[in-house]
């Protein structure tokens, strides 16, 4: 009698991957990823996932993986959890670290899976902290900053924290894009960042409500009067209540208006 669908799966270039497989991977650095939350069995702006993992492993391997074979590595890992989960899919050399892979070395895929998340429940406030990820564009593991600056920003009566470039712009959060609303368009930070799939999911449908949007550098002086979010593969949208000693404004309207768009994105099946 054939087991039913788990709450957490492993597996490793579709198969039920092994402890010995796992463990060389435990403190692993050198390796990207996407991550998605599956609703009935399908997600948003599966194309982005898709062109994410090709576009890393092109940067940090010289080579990809088809986009037919990740694809049937999603729909494996899928048959074997519930309709709606959260599912990370990361690609990394079986060459391992600190080493360079010759050309007869392919790429592996890990993807998990477990319980569903919509995200917490908002408001955050956020600690501004000078940061700047390396390789920005690229969703790439091993991070140890993020985690860091969120820590001391909930030890300093915040939530979470977001990054300052050098040129005191601001770019993104620890594990979120940020997003600004003027009264009249959405602002998108100008800065070195990683473009988030919900990111790209919403600038194209709200291209198509109409709705005008622009990118600029934001920096604390211009926090006054904008309404902010977060966003990520949980959610199109968390109100930020404060950044810094800045209260923003009420972000409700903003809010409404990115859950309508990322809800108007297609669910697409891998």
């Amino acid at each position: 009698m054939s087991a039913g669908p788990t709450s957490s799966t492993v597996q490793r270039n579709g198969q039920a991957a092994t402890a010995a497989e796992l463990s060389p991977l435990a403190f692993a650095g050198y390796a990207h990823f996407t991550a998605m939350q599956v609703r009935g069995g399908q997600v948003r702006g599966l194309d982005l996932h898709l062109a994410r993992l090709r576009n890393a492993s092109l940067e940090m391997f010289g080579k990809a993986l088809p986009d037919d074979l990740v694809r049937a590595h999603l729909r494996a890992a899928l048959a074997a959890a519930p309709a709606d989960r959260s599912l990370m899919a990361t690609v990394y050399s079986p060459a391992g670290e600190f080493t360079v892979a010759g050309p007869d070395v392919g790429l592996d895929v890990l993807v998990t899976t477990g319980p569903a998340s919509s995200g917490p429940k908002g408001p955050l406030s956020l600690l501004t902290v000078e940061h700047e990820r390396m390789l920005p564009r690229i969703k790439h593991v091993g991070e140890i900053a993020k985690t860091y600056y969120l820590r001391q920003a909930v030890a300093e009566g915040f939530d979470d924290a977001a990054f300052l470039d050098r040129k005191g712009r601001l770019s993104e959060a620890s594990i979120w894009n940020l997003a600004f609303f003027d009264g009249d368009a959405v602002v998108w930070p100008e800065a070195e960042m990683l473009t988030g799939t919900t990111m790209g999911i919403l600038q194209r449908q709200l291209a198509r409500l109409g709705i005008a949007q622009r990118t600029q550098a934001v920096t604390s002086a211009d926090l006054a009067g904008l309404a902010g979010v977060v966003m990520n593969s949980w959610t199109p949208g968390i109100a930020v209540s404060r950044i810094d000693q800045t209260p923003l404004r009420d972000p409700a309207p903003f809010v409404a208006l990115l859950h309508r768009a990322f809800e108007a994105e297609p669910l697409t099946s891998p």
